[in-house]
């Protein structure tokens, strides 16, 4: 089943016409963008510009020639005239609202002389587009990404990755959305004649009217890897021409332009390069009080010595323009947050136009859970909610809808959790859909093939107190735009689902927690077959409460809290191993890595710091005290996750890691106490 996992290289030897065939599989990442330029020292053509927008430059095609960035495909074809049967696409794009029947191309490969399209990447509407035309057919097919959301005003990085007959797009470093071809991909796409066009098919219909910055071709790869997690995944890069890279000088929009001085300023910090600064329109300070950054502002910069870098005022917030390669020093408390009663998750996610927000999952249903929004540097108190025992809190979209989950606990009926969406009048998050629920704990969303989809965690049923009873799986209906059952999945005790892809095939892992006489249980691995998840692999854990799934150079792993050793006979166990597990594409099965002592743990974090990866963990009991220490982990390669930082906690139940405005930050929340505690990483 899981075919694609295994790394194996197989050696074809087809025939076609007068020359051997073979695969292209021994070609590096195709900077196509910088292919199509002219070569340094050279002008770029009047029928390209470089414009700048929200502090980030890309080329805009203008007038009428059509091959003002074009290449011929024996240029980076030069050993193999066949397009790669597995690649990856990756491109950073901004465009405005495209009309509706419009249809423009970001790149094609055609045919010269008979104008054939090869190959097409093409956007409409909030749809993507891949357009292939196998070999021997004469029928074009058509993959369509729907409600991607990219023709919005803003910059989106997108990585479409092709592997037989699965294409999978991942857009900003979100949730990869997968389509099914009818066919394969086809092995034998002769390019042999052929030309790329960038923005366009060869002719001017269909041309692109946005900003191109990155259009990079992978063979052979999933990009997605290379590119994340990362701190602006709108604009991760993969390779973007040296020529939009350079500090912006132009703004798209009519404000003011402010002059650059000719001369090249050295930076005295031997960790930056030198770089140019405006005439008397630099500002210097912290990061934790940044300087105004508003529409007025636009194109000015800031320089933190702090975290010794260089951000630019884009007219709404500040983008880094250069920054030091950081790494974590140590923690400091930056922020108490006294909440209505005990908190058992928090979740922070961002509104578009609104900012940054966190969601707290209060034990008391009067008055219920917070909505907090970062103001000047910290989470105050934007909205509160009527909740019943809140457990946790999920955010998601669908489309341009903005949506919170919230699993409520408590044990009377009807037993009922609620969806709340996003009111763009009301700036508030209103009542949507309520869904029966059985003592949740949990809310897992995703995306597959395009659906959405959320799965709940049914911890027991409150008439006869059975922890062995079935979670549900539902689908969004597009027609009643409501959330309706799709699947049910047996369960025992519940507490958290996981989803995560690897290549082509996706998973959902339950931590189960309790059988109704033992902690001691199995939790399970589905994976998605056919329409349905189907069951993967069991793993023996003990009391286990929580799943973080993580990737590390190519390599996946699951790590496990368990909480609790209890049975019907001998005493009750706090102190026990949570275990890291990893994908051995082997055996195809997650095997144990590294078993990590913890004290009733509840809850892990992956997170990174620059180039470094830490995982840390919730612990809330050692069978005597809930003032206990929550350890961060590093990862050290060949030893696996190392303590490095110990944080005091009193009854620590969920971490969450957030970046904003350049800086790092941990924020824990308390079963035992009505205090959470923001945290700030500090670097060097």
């Amino acid at each position: 089943m899981l075919a694609y996992l295994l790394l194996t290289s197989v050696l074809l030897t087809v025939s076609v016409h007068s020359y051997g065939w073979r695969p292209c599989t021994d070609l590096l990442p195709l900077d196509l963008l910088s292919r199509a330029l002219p070569c340094p020292g050279q002008a770029l053509s009047t029928k390209v510009q470089m414009v700048q927008s929200k502090g980030s430059r890309g080329f805009r095609l203008v007038g009428t020639m059509a091959a003002a960035l074009s290449f011929s495909a024996s240029q980076i074809f030069t050993n193999c005239g066949y397009f790669p049967a597995e690649f990856s696409l990756v491109t950073t794009v901004k465009m405005a609202r495209l009309k509706q029947k419009t249809q423009q191309y970001l790149l094609s490969v055609v045919q010269e002389g008979s104008g054939l399209l090869l190959l097409g990447l093409q956007v409409s509407e909030n749809h993507l587009h891949l357009l292939i035309m196998p070999p021997g057919l004469g029928v074009r097919s058509r993959l369509s990404f729907k409600d991607v959301g990219l023709d919005d005003s803003q910059w989106h990085t997108l990585v479409l990755a092709v592997s037989g007959p699965y294409a999978t797009l991942t857009v900003d470093c979100g949730l990869p959305v997968e389509l099914k071809q009818a066919q394969s991909f086809p092995s034998s796409l002769n390019t042999r004649g052929s030309r790329f066009y960038i923005g366009n098919r060869g002719h001017w219909r269909g041309r692109y009217t946005g900003l191109l910055r990155q259009l990079v071709l992978l063979p052979g790869s999933d990009a997605s890897s290379r590119l994340c997690p990362n701190q602006d995944p709108s604009l991760a890069e993969l390779s973007v021409p040296d020529v939009l890279k350079s500090i912006p000088l132009r703004p798209e929009t009519h404000r003011p332009v402010y002059p650059y001085r000719s001369s090249v300023v050295l930076s005295s910090n031997p960790m930056f390069p030198p770089f140019m600064v405006p005439e008397s329109r630099i500002a210097i300070g912290p990061p934790a009080a940044p300087p105004r950054c508003s529409e007025s502002e636009g194109g000015q910069l800031w320089f933190s010595p702090e975290v010794r870098g260089l951000f630019i005022c884009d007219g709404h917030s500040w983008r880094t323009l250069l920054q030091a390669q950081q790494r974590l020093d140590y923690v400091e408390d930056y922020q108490d947050l006294y909440t209505r009663s005990e908190t058992f998750d928090l979740e922070v996610f961002s509104v578009p136009g609104e900012g940054l927000f966190m969601a707290a999952a209060n034990r008391d249903s009067d008055p219920g859970s917070g909505i907090y929004r970062w103001t000047n540097g910290s989470f105050q108190l934007h909205q509160n909610i009527s909740t019943r025992e809140a457990r946790a809190w999920k955010h998601f979209t669908v489309g341009n809808k903005i949506f919170l989950a919230v699993a409520n606990f408590k044990e009377a009926e009807p037993e009922l959790s609620v969806i709340y969406r996003w009111s763009r009048r009301r700036r508030r998050f209103v009542r949507f859909q309520t869904l029966q629920t059985h003592a949740a704990v949990d809310w897992e969303a995703f995306s597959i093939h395009n659906e959405s989809f959320l799965v709940v965690a049914n911890h027991r049923r409150a008439r006869d107190s059975n922890h062995n009873i079935h979670s549900v799986v539902y689908r969004w209906n597009p027609n009643t735009q409501l959330f309706e059952v799709n699947q049910t999945l047996p369960t025992s005790g519940a507490y958290d689902w996981e989803f995560f892809t690897v290549g082509p095939y996706h998973f959902l892992a339950v931590a189960n927690t309790f059988d109704g006489r033992t902690t001691i249980v199995n939790s399970a691995i589905y994976v998605w077959v056919g329409g349905r998840f189907q069951l993967f692999q069991s793993i023996p854990t003990v009391g286990a409460t929580d799943w973080e799934t993580f990737q590390i150079d190519g390599r996946f792993f699951l790590a496990v809290a368990n909480s609790q050793r209890i049975s019907e006979r001998g005493p009750s166990l706090y102190s026990i191993n949570s275990t890291v597990y990893e994908l051995n594409t082997l055996t195809q099965t997650f095997i144990r890595f590294q078993d990590v002592l913890t004290y009733s743990a509840v809850d892990w974090e992956f997170f990174t710091v620059g180039d470094e990866k830490f995982l840390v963990v919730a612990n809330s009991y050692d069978g005597s005290s809930y003032s206990l220490n929550s350890i961060i982990y590093k990862w050290r390669g060949y030893e696996g996750f190392v303590q490095v930082h110990s944080i005091p906690t009193f009854g620590g139940r969920d971490w969450e890691h957030f970046s904003f405005d350049g800086r790092s930050f941990l924020v824990y929340s308390s079963a035992t106490s009505p205090l959470s505690k923001v945290f700030r990483l500090k670097t060097y």
